[in-house]
């Protein structure tokens, strides 16, 4: 899975066609990931100590990661990603980086 947390993410299929966010926690066994403010379900809860209220919860459900794009931190649109090879000069060690198949920026 070439996503991970906390990267900029666009929904590109589904109900939230369009929205974008922050991507807040990824499942790579099941291929799917929390998008914030993505695929909102709405859960009745009773009162807890925790939620002395109760009441009906927010919270976001996982899309499948097929779903999303990821977005160029440069031109700021959909990109797909791509994978690069770096050679430390110094130490001589190899690091892979994933980069933007539009713009060819490293994405950290």
């Amino acid at each position: 899975m070439k996503i991970k947390k906390e990267d900029s993410v666009v929904v590109i299929a589904g109900n939230f066609r369009g929205k974008t966010g922050k991507v807040l926690k990824v499942f790579p066994k099941e291929n799917r990931l929390i998008v914030e403010g993505v695929n909102i379900r709405k859960r009745h809860s009773k009162p807890t100590q925790q939620n002395p209220q109760g009441g009906i919860i927010e919270k976001e459900a996982p899309i499948h990661v097929s779903n999303v794009m990821l977005l160029d931190p440069k031109t700021n649109e959909p990109t797909r990603l791509g994978s690069k090879l770096l050679i430390d000069d110094k130490t001589g060690k190899k690091k892979h980086v994933r980069v933007s198949k539009v713009s060819g920026e490293m994405i950290q």
